[in-house]
This record gives structure tokens, C-alpha cells and sequence, in this order.
């Protein structure tokens, strides 16, 4: 019988701490779902951005405490299709897709598949990309546009008579599930180090995103993930005309 290394043996351990904040975002993903069947969307979708919350903490703390395991890496992923990829799709089709009858579930499926995908896809090559960018759009972004949407349509009471806010909400999912399975690349942050020193500058901007984001929660939340989920076609542009130029100037140097 072979005999694992001591270290070996602690990675394919199973740690409580992170493991517990990964349960704490399965359990706000399913908090979502049950939100949702009850009619209380709003409370639906702050349970998803408290997934959200949870999911970037039981990273960080793995990676701080140095806990990292196989199993928490399945563990994260898994809850991540509830809280990420099920929940968000149910709880949008329950509040304004099932009116459009086919093309509404078709468009919460298109953001299911495009979440397992994302998920998959990740897990594969997760030692091959570029740790400073995802490949496509994360999928706790995806949920944050859903929910953030539901959020704040929720909150200012926005009518369902002109037919305009299932329509939108229908393109917004499909947007959410295709860019999940993009090739844009979306900065990841991971390359931030919470230990390492920064100018001052820098913790007044922080001050400043959370006095923003306390102004008005929903519409400060659904703006700035809106503008992260079109930031990785800026990013995909402008790599791309740069390429174009220094093509053009090789065949001169």
C-alpha cells in the first residue's frame, strides 16, 4: 500500500474554515430559491449577492491560512452552480421570465448551461490561464447582473405593463449566460495581495466605493457590475488593436 507524504495527506484534509463560508454561500443560494418561490424577490436577490460575499471570502481565507484542498475546490464549485448558476436563473424566471412562456425558460437554461460551462471550463484550466484575467465573464458577476437587476427593479417598483421589463430582463439573462462562456477576459484581482502596502489614495477610493454604494445599494451594485461585465470586451478591443498595430509595424522594423 503507498504511503501519501505528510503534506499530501493535509491537502486532501478537509478544513472548517474554509469550507464553512463555502456553506454559508450554498446555504444563501438556497435561501435564494426559497425567496423566490415565496414571492419575496428582493430578499432573493440580497441572499444572492450575500453568496456572492461569502464565495470571494472562503477563497481568501484558504489561501491565507494556507488551507487549501481538493475538496474544498469541488466543494466551492459545486456551490457555486446552486448559488451562481440555478439560483439566479430561477429566481429571474419566477419574477419576470415565465410571462414570456418558452422564450422565457429558454433564456433562464441559456444562463444555466452557460454557468455549468463557465464552472467546468474553469476547473480545467485552472493552472493554464492568466491568473490576472478570467477566461469569460466569473460566474458570481453573471448572478450579481441577474439579481442586481431583479434588485433594483424590485425596489423602484418598475411596472410590468408596457412589457418592456421582461423583455429586458430576458436579454439580460441570455447576455449574463453567453459571457459567461466568452473568451473575453475580465480582470480577476486575484493578483491583489491584502497583506501588501498601498498609497493612500487607494483607501480613499475604497472609502469612497462604500459611502457610493450605501447611497443606494441596488443602483450602485447593478451600475458597477454592469460596467465590470462590459469590461472585459474593452479589455478584449483594446488587445486586439493592439496586436493589429505592431503587426502592421513588424513588416517595417
Amino acid at each position: 500500500m503507498q504511503t501519501l507524504p505528510p503534506e499530501d495527506k493535509r491537502r486532501r484534509g478537509i478544513y472548517l474554515l474554509p469550507n464553512a463560508f463555502t456553506t454559508a454561500n450554498l446555504f444563501a443560494g438556497f435561501v435564494a430559491v426559497v425567496q423566490a418561490m415565496n414571492g419575496r424577490f428582493e430578499m432573493a436577490a440580497i441572499a444572492i449577492f450575500l453568496a456572492l460575499v461569502f464565495d470571494g471570502m472562503d477563497g481568501r481565507v484558504a489561501r491565507l491560512t494556507n488551507t487549501q484542498s481538493a475538496f474544498g475546490e469541488q466543494y466551492d464549485s459545486l456551490a457555486d452552480m446552486i448559488s451562481f448558476g440555478m439560483a439566479p436563473a430561477l429566481v429571474m424566471y419566477v419574477w419576470a421570465l415565465q410571462g414570456l412562456g418558452r422564450w422565457g425558460w429558454l433564456a433562464a437554461f441559456i444562463y444555466v448551461v452557460g454557468a455549468a460551462l463557465r464552472l467546468a471550463r474553469f476547473n480545467t484550466n485552472i493552472a493554464v490561464v492568466d491568473k490576472r484575467f478570467f477566461q469569460g465573464l466569473p460566474s458570481p458577476s453573471a448572478a450579481a447582473l441577474v439579481a442586481g437587476f431583479v434588485w433594483l427593479a424590485v425596489d423602484n417598483k418598475l411596472s410590468f405593463s408596457a412589457n418592456v421589463v421582461p423583455w429586458v430582463a430576458f436579454g439580460l439573462t441570455i447576455y449574463a449566460g453567453v459571457a459567461m462562456v466568452s473568451n473575453a477576459p475580465f480582470y480577476s484581482g486575484k493578483s491583489f495581495a491584502l497583506g501588501r502596502s498601498v498609497p493612500f489614495w487607494v483607501l480613499l477610493v475604497l472609502v469612497g466605493v462604500f459611502v457610493f454604494v450605501s447611497a443606494d445599494p441596488p443602483l450602485a451594485l447593478f451600475g458597477l457590475f454592469v460596467a465590470y461585465g462590459l469590461s472585459g470586451w474593452v479589455i478584449w478591443a483594446w488587445r486586439w488593436r493592439r496586436a493589429r498595430e505592431l503587426g502592421r509595424r513588424r513588416p517595417n522594423s
